[in-house]
């Protein structure tokens, strides 16, 4: 049993095609199947369903799969584990954030690499339901998501701030001048939203219920981008949490309301995966984000609760 049999199964079930993994593990078709059916071989059960391509994979090719993916994730600590005890940690970091809270990964990845030079981070934009999947199946190290509302299972989490919402209007909109305007006047824009495979689309969509009301989307996009850029053509205006607008200030032409009644916050945070030992890349960012407890990383006057 090598360690490579290991990598071309969890690249098949990435792939769903022997051709395209073997293009991924850089070896050839033939290389990567003869492989597979040695581990099975060596494992005496069937591992993939064949027809006359890839199929999916036996009930005991997924248990394979499943410790494949543990097995591979306990050589990459042990790689950065033992960096760590000549003095310098090295290796990689994969986290992966709700697209609300990207504005959060600078904050966090400043002094993580100010701390450990050697450990390439890697942030990527995801869906709070594919974060989850990237913790179960070991292909993300760290999450950004909701705590509170939709909450990740398996998981410990550190909460880093809450999130608040805001009506984004163009500076020509008539309550562009307003301090504050209630979810169900709200309601009566045209709105852009992010699309509904977004834990914060469903959660201003419950708000909006909340206050008796449906609100009807114009327009929907999965990019926060997507949604300013529609807000400053003066045609549409949307729901923002107030943190993407606050901390690094608002794009020219826009401004941005207070929603209230009711008045809804959400606690964000960082998540791991729930099992031992623990990446140390991943350890090193939760004792960066303990040392930030109590702290609203966009509203400092504001306490967590």
């Amino acid at each position: 049993m090598f360690l490579r049999q290991f990598s071309y199964l969890i690249a098949l079930s990435k792939e769903k095609h022997f051709g395209r993994a073997a293009i991924a593990c850089r070896v050839s078709q033939p290389t990567l199947s003869t492989a597979v059916q040695q581990l099975e071989d060596e494992l005496r059960v069937p591992i993939v369903l064949r027809g006359r391509r890839f199929e999916g994979f036996t009930p005991e090719g997924q248990r394979v799969l499943a410790w494949a993916e543990r097995i591979l994730a306990d050589r990459d600590a042990l790689v950065q584990d033992l960096s760590q005890m000549r003095g310098s940690l090295h290796g990689d970091l994969r986290v992966s954030v709700v697209p609300t809270a990207l504005p959060v990964i600078a904050k966090l990845t400043a002094p993580f690499s100010r701390r450990h030079p050697h450990v390439t981070v890697t942030a990527t934009v995801s869906s709070s339901n594919a974060i989850q999947r990237g913790l179960d199946e070991f292909e993300l190290d760290l999450g950004v998501t909701y705590l509170d509302n939709e909450p990740i299972l398996r998981v410990r989490s550190v909460p880093l701030y809450r999130e608040r919402y805001a009506l984004l209007v163009s500076k020509d909109s008539p309550v562009a001048q307003r301090q504050q305007i209630a979810w169900r006047d709200a309601a009566a824009e045209p709105l852009c939203l992010l699309t509904r495979d977004m834990q914060n689309r469903r959660i201003i969509d419950a708000a909006f219920r909340s206050a008796g009301v449906e609100a009807a989307a114009q327009v929907e996009t999965n990019s926060i981008t997507g949604l300013i850029l529609h807000v400053q053509s003066g045609q549409w205006a949307s729901v923002v949490p107030r943190h993407l607008m606050v901390a690094p200030g608002l794009p020219a032409g826009l401004a941005i309301v207070d929603l209230v009644s009711p008045e809804i916050s959400h606690l964000v945070g960082l998540v791991v995966a729930d099992r031992e030992p623990k990446m140390p890349a991943a350890k090193a960012m939760l004792d960066i984000v303990k040392e930030l407890r109590g702290v609203d990383l966009f509203e400092p006057k504001q306490k967590l609760k």
